[in-house]
């Protein structure tokens, strides 16, 4: 039997998760199609996904189609759930990209194409709504192929667009030779002879379909139906099968964890190589963690089925590894988990209601975050608060709803403000030693801290010998390093930079005579791990550290004689214009603004263009901030930069 693996995905409101029910119907799996209005749909599953008609959680139904079988994966289409897709986007063999043929391509399509073709996954393109009044034919075909800068070949033709009575003609379109022939020489010289063969066409069509050369076009509608059965026989012939060798060695990973009825963790993992079985003991994640597989199910026919084992190429949900995460890699990692989409941008305080558990707060948003570990949470102990990074607002308003529903915790939140970084602008060097100079730790610490290309992160090193000091204490000293680092001078996590560790001491172990250890007399793990902020923080300081925010790079495409009323608000927000480009009544015109700033212009856009204007933006990079109030964060840890209140705080004792 073979298997593959296939993504669902669109912008919002394509009509992704009413093909996905059409899919399933086609295949005999459900015999009534599910309606995202009436919120019966398969894969939304959640309350709030059937309340809001949106997909926020990726969801996994099995079909059959003749000997194949596909495991099919529903994503969310609104860009605040990029995340969502992100980690499904490691386990595909293929994927369905859906254009709205009235909506036409929207810049979540653009961005979505641009990540499967880096990703080089094969993609078939799916137009949907062609029975709507609207609808779009050679026009749409146009624009997806100059708007998304893909190779296309239409697999048919369509009649009486636009009406219920709209249909899909299967067929190869006559100018498929000429974009085959571009990646395979025999089709070109066939194709300059005059003689190429449909057999040849078909061959050329799948090769190239394979290795993401080019992608081909489906038209049809989800509603009706038109047009699936050809998409059907797409997937199955020009698709590639799911690959890995059930006996080779264990590899696969985890793209999502939910909690089951009882509140144990389940984790959806695409197997690589390998077969796993109940009751393995396994490896995963960086740190090598071990824990039993207690259960397992695998997706059939539109449900999931208990079984003993899931073998290379299935996908399965496993039960029993309590510490399990998203992107953890099961038994050899088959690469390392990276982020294809920007991090979040923003960040917001969550506020708990007059009635809310601030203990039950705090395990719900846990239990949110384990789920999705881009949205990073950050508790303050002192204020009490936890902050929660976001892409949007309608994101900020999923986490609300989904507390109070799920976990009974009503919230509001303060405002969303942009999440900046600092990085050094200089080289800073302190240390501290043993005994001296008021250092109340038993351990020597030397660290420098040097700027470093912009992207590469930070990076650790020693100019000490490994072997000066137990390897543990080196550890130690990494680990708070990089720990430290997330609150610079300002508050802000601190990049692109290297620390080198240039200073080091200990005390071995000692005892007094006739006593065990003695730990006032001998350095511990934690002398290092409680002296390094301190060191850290005043390398920092002599080198400077300068904030940086949030860029994201903006195309918006309005009529060229609303430019006058636009450019006055961009400006008013700091948006640097780029280039400007007029195509017949429209104008295009590129750019950056401050990540703080886009909600806003997303809002005021229709009244400035008269509701005609297309605004697409994503984060770009992080610039110095030049104007206004350098933005600080309040700090959560122990305050390295007040010694006397870290000491305190510490080792209750003034230094």
């Amino acid at each position: 039997m073979h298997l593959l693996n296939l993504g669902i995905l669109a912008h919002v409101d394509a009509g992704k998760t009413s093909l996905t029910e059409r899919l399933l119907h086609s295949a005999g799996v459900i015999e009534e199609i599910g309606s995202v209005d009436d919120g019966s749909t398969r894969t939304d599953t959640l309350a709030l996904e059937r309340q809001r008609g949106i997909t926020i959680k990726s969801a996994v139904v099995s079909f059959p189609v003749d000997d194949v079988t596909v495991n099919l994966i529903d994503t969310p289409g609104h860009p605040d759930f990029i995340a969502e897709v992100e980690r499904v986007l490691g386990v595909l063999d293929g994927a369905v990209l859906v254009v709205s043929a009235v909506e036409g391509v929207q810049p979540q399509t653009r961005v979505l194409m641009r990540t499967l073709q880096r990703l080089r996954i094969p993609t078939l393109l799916f137009v949907n709504k062609i029975d709507r009044r609207g609808a779009r034919h050679d026009e749409l075909l146009r624009e997806i192929s100059d708007r998304l800068r893909a190779a296309v070949v239409p697999m048919g033709s369509i009649e009486d667009i636009g009406t219920p009575a709209a249909g899909f003609l299967p067929g190869l379109d006559p100018g498929a030779a000429a974009v085959l022939a571009d990646h395979d020489d025999a089709l070109l010289a066939a194709y300059v002879e005059n003689t190429v063969s449909y057999d040849l066409l078909r061959t050329a069509l799948a090769a190239q379909t394979h290795q993401a050369l080019v992608h081909p076009v489906y038209l049809g509608s989800a509603i009706t139906g038109a047009g699936v059965d050809a998409l059907i026989t797409g997937i199955k012939e020009l698709l590639p099968a799911a690959e890995g060798d059930p006996q080779g060695p264990l590899s696969g990973t985890v793209f999502k964890v939910e909690r089951g009825p009882a509140g144990e963790k389940v984790a959806y993992a695409r197997m690589f190589s390998g077969t796993l079985r109940t009751r393995d003991r396994i490896t995963f994640g960086d740190a090598g963690e071990e824990g039993k597989v207690t259960a397992i199910s695998v997706f059939d026919h539109g449900t999931d089925i208990g079984t003993d084992s899931v073998p290379a190429g299935r996908i399965g949900r496993l039960w029993g590894l309590g510490e399990i995460r998203i992107g953890h890699a099961i038994g050899a990692p088959r690469k390392v988990y990276e982020h294809f989409f920007a991090p979040p941008t923003l960040e917001t305080v969550v506020v708990p209601g007059p009635d809310a558990d601030r203990r039950a707060l705090h395990l719900a948003l846990t239990r949110l975050a384990e789920q999705d570990p881009l949205i990073g949470l950050r508790h303050d102990e002192v204020r009490q608060e936890t902050a929660v990074s976001l892409y949007g607002e309608v994101q900020k308003e999923v986490i609300q709803a989904t507390l109070a529903d799920e976990f009974g915790v009503h919230v509001t939140f303060r405002e969303t403000t942009p999440l900046c970084i600092e990085r050094p602008v200089g080289t800073g060097a302190a240390a501290e030693f043993i005994k001296k100079d008021e250092n109340p730790f038993l351990a020597t610490v030397g660290l420098r801290i040097d700027p470093a290309p912009v992207g590469s992160g930070v990076r650790f090193a020693l100019e000490v010998e490994l072997g000066a000091m137990p390897y543990a204490f080196f550890k130690a000293v990494e680990d708070t390093v990089r720990e430290t680092l997330g609150q610079g001078l300002h508050g802000w996590r601190v990049t692109d930079c290297v620390v080198t560790m240039t200073r080091s001491g200990y005390w071995p172990r000692q005892s007094h005579a006739h006593q065990g250890f003695d730990k006032s007399m001998s350095s511990t793990g934690a002398d290092f791990r409680a002296l390094t902020p301190l060191v850290l923080v005043e390398a920092l300081r002599r080198a400077g550290s300068q904030v940086h925010e949030p860029m994201h790079r903006f195309r918006v495409e309005a009529p060229a004689d609303t430019l006058g009323a636009l450019l006055p608000v961009l400006a008013a927000v700091r948006a640097v214009p780029g280039t400007t480009e007029t195509q017949g009544p429209l104008c295009v015109l590129e750019g950056v603004v401050p990540a703080a700033q886009v909600h806003g212009l997303e809002r005021q856009l229709p009244g400035l263009t008269r509701g005609e204007g297309e605004w697409e933006s994503a984060f770009d990079h992080y610039a110095p901030v030049a104007h206004g109030t350098v933005p600080e964060r309040a700090r959560t840890d122990h305050n390295p930069l007040n010694r006397k209140e870290y000491l305190l705080n510490v080792t209750r004792r003034v230094g």
